[in-house]
């Protein structure tokens, strides 16, 4: 399917954050912590998708949460009480950091909304329809880290932007033994990092898979998507799913995938969040050393 001859669409000015679930496999670290709030070293998941959004020019954020993680919101949001506190033993650094890390709400309009039941992906954006602005939506799974030059959200409305591409969902090259686990791209054409798209195949087996491109989790989401998420049927597991919606919509709205720069990680599970915590170690000095250190240890040990 070729891009859709349409006007020039509207700004993406609303990022929803699905941030509900209960993170089962991080169990026990996830029973009085939030699996957002899992620090790659020192820096929570949920910072760098904060901050991947605030660099895309994200005016609105919605987190879709759940009632027993107020933990989300109160680091989140500014704690003035705490940075009086810092301030006041002279730990204006640390204070100064976390102001920085905070959504200032007069520089970016900010929402909580609850998700109460795990009814779906699908569900958790349509919990945010009412609290989205005009045009395009964008949804960052936090669990899902892309790490590069830029953004993986910048990149993807830069993309969107020129026109044509529908909804538009991040996707990667995995390998052929992989593709049973993701949603994968039915590939129609390329124009340089956007693939053009006819549908999509939730987790096929190898064989019948109609490409490698995995979708992972960054999507630019034409805003009929909450209208079609309102009439979409429980899917897998009895839940509302996202993919069923996009592909449904397909034919009338368009379907494009995007090629990002940076490298996804995994870390909703324990495997991939180990890798994320060494390559974002691996690329500072200060943990580099670290690391190199404790190979050096291994090498001597043999």
């Amino acid at each position: 399917m070729e891009p859709k001859e349409t006007a020039r669409p509207l700004p993406v000015r609303t990022a929803i954050f699905p941030v509900a679930g209960l993170g089962t496999r991080f169990l026990p670290a996830t029973k009085a912590t939030p699996k957002e709030l899992l620090a790659v070293l020192d820096r929570p998941l949920i910072q760098f998708a904060i901050d991947e959004a605030r660099a895309a020019g994200i005016e609105r954020m919605i987190f879709v949460s759940h009632p027993s993680k107020s933990a989300i919101e109160k680091y989140v949001l500014h704690d003035a009480e705490l940075d009086e506190q810092l301030c006041a033993k002279g730990k204006t650094e640390v204070a100064q950091k976390l102001r920085a890390n905070a959504l200032d709400a007069k520089a970016i309009d900010v929402r909580f909304v609850m998700q109460d039941e795990p009814l779906g992906l699908g569900h958790a954006v349509l919990c945010a329809a009412d609290d989205a602005l005009p045009g395009p939506v964008a949804v960052i799974l936090p669990d899902d880290l892309i790490l590069g030059d830029a953004g993986c959200l910048s990149e993807m409305i830069e993309a969107y932007e020129r026109g044509g591409a529908g909804h538009m969902v991040a996707t990667m090259q995995v390998e052929a033994d992989a593709v049973s686990s993701y949603g994968i791209l039915s590939v129609t054409g390329r124009d340089e990092n956007v693939l053009w798209a006819d549908g999509m195949v939730e987790k096929p087996d190898p064989d019948e898979a109609p490409s490698r491109q995995a979708v992972v989790g960054r999507y630019v989401l034409d805003g009929s998507i909450f209208d079609d998420l309102r009439n979409q049927k429980p899917g897998a597991g009895g839940e509302i799913q996202l993919t069923d919606a996009i592909s449904r919509a397909t034919p009338r709205v368009g379907l494009s995938g995007f090629r990002f720069s940076g490298q996804r990680y995994d870390c909703g599970s324990k495997v991939g969040m180990l890798q994320a915590i060494l390559a974002y170690a691996n690329s500072t000095t200060e943990f580099r050393n670290v690391i190199e250190d404790h190979n050096r240890g291994l090498l001597a040990a043999e």
